[in-house]
């Protein structure tokens, strides 16, 4: 049995992302002291929204290509084999198995793919809430959060620190903002 969960102004349908107020980014640990934060700029999603919240999809797309970390020579070496391989595999993708509603939190499910290397993953759902804006399309703002093992994906390079330790952590935050507008 699914428990229906009821979420103010929600709407049922399909929506797509508002790229000019939507954000795909990432952190991770480098030198073991500071955290170097990047983005792809290019990106894609589509939901679409059950009657009950529970029941939602969603499928991700972001091209490796885009990635800035504001350096490029970084960027160009995160193209690389040594990291994502983006002319082999171009994009990261990520496509839901299941929504759920545990202790007053939304977690999203699913399988994420990087470098070839597919993998489940539980996104934390943060909900902004939904507006009409000043053009007529009802709006919904949304932030969802990971934490995954780079490793785990294949992207495990990395240089010793000759006092210990090593260049790139291992833990990467993936932070998705997301405003969408839903489809008429």
């Amino acid at each position: 049995m699914t428990d229906t969960i009821t979420i103010p102004g929600y709407k049922a349908g399909t929506w797509t992302i508002d790229p000019s107020h939507s954000e795909v980014s990432f952190s991770v640990r480098h030198l073991l002291i500071s955290k170097v934060k990047g983005t792809f700029e290019k990106f894609d999603a589509t939901f679409t929204t059950g009657e009950n919240p529970l029941d939602s999809t969603v499928t991700a797309t972001a091209e490796v290509a885009s990635i800035n970390t504001k350096d490029e020579n970084r960027d160009g070496h995160l193209r690389t084999n040594d990291f994502f391989d983006a002319p082999t595999h171009p994009e990261l993708t990520f496509v839901s198995t299941g929504i759920r509603h545990e202790g007053g939190d939304f977690l999203v499910d699913g399988d994420l793919t990087i470098k070839g290397v597919t993998k489940p993953v539980t996104f934390d759902l943060e909900f902004g809430g939904f507006q009409d804006d000043l053009y007529g399309n009802y709006k919904a703002g949304l932030t969802a959060t990971a934490k995954i093992n780079r490793n785990d994906f294949g992207v495990n390079w990395n240089a010793p620190l000759e006092t210990g330790g090593v260049l790139v952590g291992d833990e990467v935050t993936i932070t998705i903002d997301l405003q969408a507008a839903l489809q008429k």
